[in-house]
């Protein structure tokens, strides 16, 4: 089926306005390749053919419970940038930063030290949801290593983002609320009782924990009455810490709106005034909105970007009841939503154009594509500052994101994640994807690049092209193709030819002697041929 016929199939629904009217029921079917490839696409970047084999055999419990899993504590960046036009003058080559002095010529090459080591976690993670939480929380608390403009902060906000990204969601907000980087981004830093900066109290509320739907009808004094709450946060530049100061927080009482039940938090002086903080977030988290927003915020980053009446009555609703009962702990939502009918309904598969991320990383991890060493500092996060400068040329600039609200993909209606395709960003990334089946990138003399015909190797019957031709597209499409479709890639693989001996033929004589250059190139340039040729097709897009 194309993707026009796909994405209209439903039309019972469609006529009487929804898409959808399942729920979070437990999903019941057998857990097949389909239902499993679409699980790992959704959670992980790209699915290599090693992640599907580690979940084959088990149950949806146990796939779950595997998923969500946090990864150990990652070593942090290191100094990669040493070199003949700039030499670090208190950290030696292979060496972290992090927590290093500050030398304000070294800032732009700590960013992409920053940037680089992060888009290797993404490149080699685990067979968990953790590294993609780690992007929609940094998306969710969006700050810009541009305006924070030291990568210490920046490394130590992702590495709270880390800490807490499969953990409770209350106790992660006050934890941002308390960052040095949040601090410094949004000017919490600044908000003393002489002189208030609502921004971060603005953006808590309308950002990060009620949103701004028709239910969140907080005021403009509720804003103005949380900035007091929060006056007095300071950040120590040297150890890149924040503590509070009495002497700058506002002591008087802060009266909130009826929305807030008229909530009065009575002004503290002294060390107790850092306690108001905690009343602010317990007030904002008694607001059923708040469970609603942050439930909505994951369907449209897991699942679809569309949310009708039957999807909130009957998905979000019961998930945000859940999120509520178990605290706001993070994990039983993921796995309620995981492993319920509503996200294996057919209408929520291949329903996603991919993040310029997901699409970068995701090709690499589902070709396996090798990099440098680690042993190899610089090249090694060379490699991985090319990926990362892919997926910014394509409108994701990983560490910055265009504005306090993430990127417009995952909140502007009614494009939402459509935004990510346009007359600029599809060809590069149809110019990355021949890059990387085509010759590669190569810098120091190291290149990075597809092996296509180790990819084929792996596979269960490369000799058979009807069979490659269908164990590749479980992996790399998350949709079935037209039989036109299929019939043209067999003939590239049999150049021309009606029978499928000719392909095998030639990959029989290929695996005899894999040193002899005429065999094989005959085969290379048919493999090549047809991976382009599916790379560039609108369905790569999808996940």
């Amino acid at each position: 089926m194309d993707r026009r016929s796909f994405i209209t199939a439903n039309t019972q629904s469609k006529s009487i306005g929804f898409r959808t009217n399942t729920g979070l029921f437990p999903y019941s079917p057998p857990l097949g390749t389909a239902e499993i490839t679409h699980l790992l696409r959704r959670v992980l970047f790209g699915v290599k053919p090693t992640d599907i084999s580690k979940v084959k055999g088990k149950s949806l419990d146990e796939v779950l419970d595997m998923l969500l899993i946090a990864n150990p504590t990652p070593d942090p960046p290191v100094n990669n940038y040493n070199n003949t036009n700039y030499t670090d003058p208190v950290v030696p080559l292979g060496q972290t930063w992090v927590t290093a002095p500050n030398d304000g010529n070294a800032t732009g090459y700590r960013h992409s030290s920053f940037k680089s080591w992060w888009t290797g976690l993404m490149l080699n993670q685990n067979t968990s949801i953790h590294e993609k939480m780690v992007l929609f929380w940094h998306n969710h608390f969006a700050t810009e290593t541009v305006d924070i403009n030291d990568a210490r902060y920046s490394y130590k906000h992702n590495a709270l983002l880390r800490k807490f990204a499969l953990g409770n969601f209350k106790t992660l907000v006050k934890e941002i609320t308390l960052d040095p980087g949040m601090l410094r981004y949004l000017n919490g830093y600044l908000n003393n009782k002489t002189s208030p900066d609502e921004n971060y109290a603005r953006e808590l509320q309308e950002l990060f924990t009620l949103g701004k739907g028709p239910k969140s009808n907080y005021t403009e004094s509720d804003v103005k009455q949380a900035a007091k709450v929060l006056t007095g946060y300071t950040v120590n530049a040297t150890t890149i810490t924040s503590a509070f100061d009495s002497t700058k927080h506002d002591t008087g009482n802060k009266q909130f709106s009826s929305f807030y039940n008229n909530t009065l938090i009575t002004g503290k002086t002294g060390a107790a005034g850092a306690n108001e903080l905690d009343e602010l977030i317990n007030m904002i988290f008694l607001q059923p909105e708040t469970a609603l927003y942050i439930c909505r915020r994951l369907y449209r980053f897991f699942v679809y970007y569309e949310i009708d009446q039957a999807t909130e009555t009957n998905l979000i609703e019961p998930l945000a009841a859940l999120f509520r009962s178990n605290n706001y702990e993070i994990k039983p939502v993921l796995k309620a939503l995981f492993s319920s009918e509503h996200f294996y309904d057919p209408v929520n598969r291949a329903c996603m154009i991919k993040g310029p991320v997901d699409y970068c990383i995701g090709l690499c991890r589902e070709f396996n594509v090798v990099f440098p060493l680690s042993t190899d500092t610089i090249n090694h996060y060379y490699m991985h500052e090319y990926i990362r400068t892919q997926a910014s040329n394509m409108q994701q600039n990983l560490g910055d994101p265009p504005s306090v609200a993430g990127w417009a993909a995952y909140y502007q209606e009614p494009q939402f994640h459509e935004l990510w395709i346009n007359a600029d960003t599809l060809p590069r990334r149809s110019q990355f994807s021949d890059t990387m089946i085509g010759n590669g990138y190569t810098r120091n003399g190291k290149n990075i690049t597809i092996d296509i015909l180790s990819f084929v190797d792996s596979l269960s019957n490369p000799t058979d092209p009807n069979i490659l031709i269908t164990d590749s597209l479980s992996i790399i499409y998350a949709i079935d193709i037209s039989k036109e479709v299929r019939d043209f890639l067999k003939s590239i693989l049999l150049s021309g030819q009606s029978t499928d001996s000719y392909w095998t033929a030639a990959w029989v004589t290929y695996k005899a002697n894999v040193t002899n250059t005429a065999n094989r190139t005959i085969v290379l340039t048919r493999l090549k041929s047809m991976f382009k040729y599916l790379m560039n097709l609108s369905e790569y897009q999808l996940s």
